[in-house]
């Protein structure tokens, strides 16, 4: 297994688009200088 796309501290994550529980779209970007952000992906999670 090779990890080539692993983020360092205080690298930018890649910027991506994904819906919220209310069918909006959300991007990262978005958030960029305004607040700090959490990810959380849940397996199963629907």
């Amino acid at each position: 297994m090779t990890l080539t796309n692993i983020i360092t501290p205080g690298q930018l994550a890649p910027d991506f688009e994904l819906k919220d529980i209310n069918k909006n779209s959300v991007r990262l970007s978005s958030f960029r200088g305004s607040k700090p952000v959490v990810l959380a992906f849940l397996r199963g999670f629907t």
